[in-house]
């Protein structure tokens, strides 16, 4: 796929297991970033696209400048190697290379004794679907080698600071094993985001957040993407800092 262009950075979108989906981008807008976050934690980055985002919206906010890159990072794991050199060639080429840093490692031997403010993912969910044939693709998208939400999690519970957030998009059909083992490792949900491509059909993706702190009701909104064949209002303001179209 050569480069995708986002208006204010570059992908190259050619060795990562897993290219620019729309899944990842949606995570990137939405997920919740706050004026108090610091560390970001990236798991299964790809070409980087949502570690970009994250440190875009950063920098737009005006909580991250260019000279607290101590006091603030965005770390980038992926398994598969080539994803993660690439990544790390488009971190150095984005306008925050000083703080977005990619590491080729799995997530059992991430080293870091780092806690983090916000962890997220777009990570592998076709559990029970026949392998896709390209075996490096078939890594980036089948729970079957190795990581799911549930590591995710486990590592969440132990990693993130007392008022982090952990963030998915998943299959809106895995939303109560989600929150149940969420719930097993002390994580609670506060946010949830249900994706539609069109008005008439069921929501296909959802967008989870969880925090350590227990709330009585979630937000919990839905999303429309087309409506009678073109981008809805609100998904294009979602994706007017990211996206040349929007």
């Amino acid at each position: 796929m050569g480069t995708f262009n986002f208006k204010k950075f570059s992908v190259v979108n050619e060795r990562s297991s897993m290219k620019v989906n729309t899944d990842g981008v949606l995570l990137g807008a939405v997920m919740t970033i706050t004026r108090s976050d610091g560390r970001f934690l990236d798991i299964g980055t790809g070409t980087g696209t949502i570690a970009l985002m994250a440190a875009q919206r950063l920098f737009s906010c005006g909580i991250c400048h260019a000279d607290r890159s101590a006091e603030n990072r965005v770390d980038a794991i992926d398994i598969d190697e080539a994803s993660a050199e690439e990544a790390e060639a488009n971190f150095r080429n984005s306008p925050w290379s000083e703080v977005l840093h990619a590491y080729h490692t799995s997530l059992d031997e991430f080293a870091s004794d780092r806690k983090y403010d916000l962890v997220f993912s777009n990570p592998p969910y076709f559990e029970d679907s026949l392998n896709a044939p390209e075996e490096r693709r078939n890594n980036a998208r089948h729970t079957s080698t190795g990581l799911s939400y549930r590591e995710i999690l486990d590592f969440a519970s132990q990693s993130l600071t007392d008022n982090g957030r952990v963030a998915f998009v998943l299959p809106a059909e895995t939303e109560a094993a989600l929150c149940r083992h969420a719930r097993m490792n002390g994580l609670h949900l506060f946010r949830i985001v249900r994706v539609r491509t069109v008005p008439r059909k069921e929501p296909s993706r959802i967008i989870a957040e969880f925090s350590r702190t227990r709330i009585d009701t979630p937000e919990d909104t839905v999303l429309t993407i087309q409506n009678e064949g073109k981008y809805t209002e609100e998904y294009l303001s979602l994706m007017r800092d990211f996206y040349l179209f929007a």
